[in-house]
């Protein structure tokens, strides 16, 4: 936990945030090219993040998408919440889609498998990631739809 998280967490708690979070991811990404890797939102921010890499499921085009993650069991828990957005992420569709994806995290790139965890094992990884972003609840709340957790484990 950084200086800055529980500004972080306050900003991530308003309900108009998910209409930001194109210019949020957009920025971001530049960020992280700009710093090669060494800096992005979540970082000055004093969270976890990574930078997931995956195909597009119709384009072929690797993606990258800068997201929260939380570690767990020896990799990382990520949701595609979009800040409680109507829609899920683009992400989660290319994941589902892909048998491996890439994972920059602290400067490393390794090849990960995934999962999407449900039933008992999900609420055990969501109280652990509600630990590290309080968010998670209200994003819940927000949303009709159910909000994936994915775990990607380094191959």
């Amino acid at each position: 936990m950084g200086l800055l998280t529980p500004v972080a967490i306050k900003l991530g708690s308003f309900s108009w945030m998910p209409r930001l979070l194109p210019q949020i991811t957009w920025i971001d990404k530049h960020l992280q090219r700009l710093t090669r890797g060494r800096v992005g939102f979540v970082d000055l921010a004093g969270l976890p993040g990574l930078l997931l890499t995956v195909a597009g499921r119709k384009s072929g085009i690797p993606r990258s998408t800068p997201l929260l993650c939380v570690p767990w069991q020896g990799g990382w828990l990520v949701a595609g919440s979009s800040f409680g957005a109507p829609k899920p992420p683009v992400w989660v569709g290319n994941v589902r889609a892909a048998e491996t994806v890439e994972v920059r995290y602290r400067r490393r790139t390794v090849t990960c498998t995934w999962r999407e965890i449900t039933g008992d094992e999900k609420e055990r990884a969501w109280a652990h990631m509600v630990t590290v972003w309080p968010n998670y609840d209200k994003y819940v709340e927000w949303t009709d739809r159910v909000i994936p957790v994915f775990l990607l484990t380094p191959r």
